[in-house]
């Protein structure tokens, strides 16, 4: 059964940037589906074609990231299939539509919403570029060591937005991403990212395993000095030191 059946999830054609990704009021939305059942005999009809014999009962909005991380994936998945790889340096685009569950008591998105929000961008960049086709096939993973964003304009409820991914560079221990929140051109928020891998069996996964095993990129751009300022300002001891909580 195609995903986004299981779903109930209704998915635009069209190329993207022109694959919408259109979530909550927009369309897409996780339905439940009910079979009528003849009351008193518990007999279940059989499964039928006709809309009316499937009509969704109920409307749940996509609210839980986790839910549409796995439609970013489907999408990301179908997406490569389709237009083939996009290039490790390329900008990476998908729409996102601001939910009721995004929102604070102001009524715009909550400052900590968006960084969970941008995780969706790195999982459509990953699997577009191959990435994460390359790293889970070696047994590696990608996490989160340090992060800083900030914020031009608010993002309101039912407001949609294009979240742009960009690979920026990489220093000796690490990568940088940078994420915005882009409103008809208009960037909205930003957000700088640094990220190692990881690997299950044990270890960090060091450059030369890295870019070995997914090619280096000719046209990788040099990652601005205060971003590398940034990240040795704001690091904390490694997990083998001490980090005692003492307040200056």
């Amino acid at each position: 059964m195609d995903p986004a059946e299981f779903l109930g999830v209704d998915i635009p054609d069209g190329a993207d940037d022109d694959i919408r990704r259109e979530f909550g009021v927009h369309g897409q939305t996780l339905r439940a589906r009910t079979r009528r059942t003849k009351l008193g005999t518990g007999h279940v009809d059989p499964p039928q074609t006709s809309a009316a014999e499937y009509a969704p009962t109920a409307s749940i909005p996509l609210v839980n990231v986790m839910w549409r991380t796995f439609l970013v994936m489907f999408l990301a998945r179908r997406r490569l299939r389709r237009e083939g790889l996009l290039s490790p340096t390329a900008v990476g685009r998908i729409t996102l539509t601001t939910l009721p569950t995004d929102i604070d008591i102001l009524g715009h998105m909550n400052n900590g919403r968006y960084l969970s929000l941008f995780d969706l961008g790195r999982w459509d960049m990953m699997l577009r570029s191959g990435m994460f086709q390359a790293m889970n096939a070696r047994g590696w993973y990608p996490v989160v060591s340090s992060e800083t964003i900030t914020f031009r304009k608010s993002l309101n409820l039912w407001q949609r937005f294009v979240l742009e991914t960009r690979f920026l560079g990489h220093d000796d221990r690490a990568v940088y991403l940078e994420h915005r929140a882009v409103v008809n051109g208009e960037v909205y928020t930003r957000a700088i990212i640094r990220a190692r891998f990881l690997k299950k069996s044990g270890g960090i996964v060091t450059h030369e395993e890295l870019f070995g095993a997914l090619g280096y990129p000719d046209d990788l751009p040099d990652v601005d000095p205060w971003v590398h300022d940034w990240a040795e300002a704001s690091k904390l001891p490694s997990t083998k030191s001490e980090a005692p909580s003492v307040w200056n």
